[in-house]
């Protein structure tokens, strides 16, 4: 199925959601204390966590955009929201129910497929030393006699979501070009359960997000289960690697305002207040909770074509990302 027909049915049924909600939503200016600005959370990992940490971006970039619009420490509000999928966060893009967003990349291609969802990349995750690109990782036990990607066939494997750029979309697309036949397909929900399972023996092998080490220690997916299982990078192996792909992006809705000049002011304004947060010794420990983000720069949507174009050019079974939305 083309990637056209994916986004077409991932994301039907939100025009009339989105219609109702603009017949509904009040007039007062988005960043106001009756509609502050909603930013979106994707549900990676442990949603409770990811939920109070977000609190604590949204409160930073309060104050934030605050002091750039009026001078002060107040006066911009924000809400912070983890839905339940990823397709949701784009869902909620359409409806008007989400203005920034932290994404992933392949979240963001559905979301620009959508010409009725209007968004703008204003940044990109910067993730161990200094790097801006990622991959999926595929593991399995050590001592499963499973040592590269041809071995996976026939093999029981876990996926995370089905719209998860690393634990889904790239995978898949390698498989496919290597003509890699899996055995029974699961989805987990989340990275750290696809570890766990692979370390647990409930499943062969599973493929989760990949963040290279820093001195000597673990940072993908496997570190996020290290203290439930000491022994997981001992016991738990990497067998191979997607292609490279931009980090993955967070993204705001273009049509905040129908002011330009002060869509420009709050869209700088949290650009800058997020890579300012990073610097702080809670935002770095908040965003390496969040998504292992080290740092984050400047990006827009020229970033992310190449991308768009591999995911637009890619003919794999996705009926599972329909079934599962």
């Amino acid at each position: 199925m083309s990637f056209k027909r994916i986004a077409t049915i991932a994301l039907a049924g939100s025009l009339a959601l989105g219609s109702l909600a603009s017949c509904t939503r009040k007039e007062e200016k988005v960043g106001a204390k009756s509609n502050p600005l909603k930013m979106f959370f994707i549900p990676s990992d442990d949603t409770r966590e990811i939920a109070l940490n977000a609190k604590d971006v949204s409160r930073f970039l309060e104050k934030f955009v605050s002091q750039r619009l009026y001078g002060k420490d107040e006066g911009f509000y924000i809400k912070s929201s983890v839905p339940t999928s990823y397709i949701a966060v784009v869902e909620a893009f359409g409806t008007g129910r989400a203005d920034f967003a932290a994404l992933n990349t392949f979240s963001y291609i559905l979301l620009k497929d959508k010409k009725k969802y209007p968004s703008e990349a204003l940044l990109k995750v910067v993730r161990g030393h200094d790097e801006t690109s990622y991959k999926a990782q595929i593991l399995a036990r050590a001592d499963s006699g499973i040592n590269s990607i041809e071995d996976l066939k026939g093999k029981k494997f876990a996926y995370t979501d089905p719209a998860s750029t690393s634990g889904y979309i790239l995978p898949s697309i390698m498989f496919k070009e290597k003509g890699i036949k899996l055995g029974e397909e699961i989805f987990a929900g989340r990275h750290d359960t696809v570890a766990t399972m692979v370390y647990q023996g409930q499943v062969d092998a599973g493929a989760t997000y990949y963040s290279p080490p820093e001195d000597g220690k673990i940072m993908d997916a496997r570190k996020r289960i290290m203290t439930q299982f000491p022994d997981v990078g001992e016991k738990v192996k990497i067998i191979g690697f997607s292609r490279d792909i931009p980090n993955a992006p967070w993204v705001i809705r273009d049509n905040l305002y129908k002011d330009k000049e002060l869509y420009e002011k709050v869209k700088t304004a949290l650009q800058e207040g997020v890579i300012e947060y990073v610097k702080t010794p809670s935002g770095k420990d908040v965003l390496m909770k969040l998504y292992s983000i080290t740092g984050m720069v400047k990006a827009n949507d020229e970033d992310y074509k190449p991308v768009r174009k591999m995911f637009q050019e890619s003919d794999f079974d996705v009926m599972q990302l329909i079934k599962k939305k």
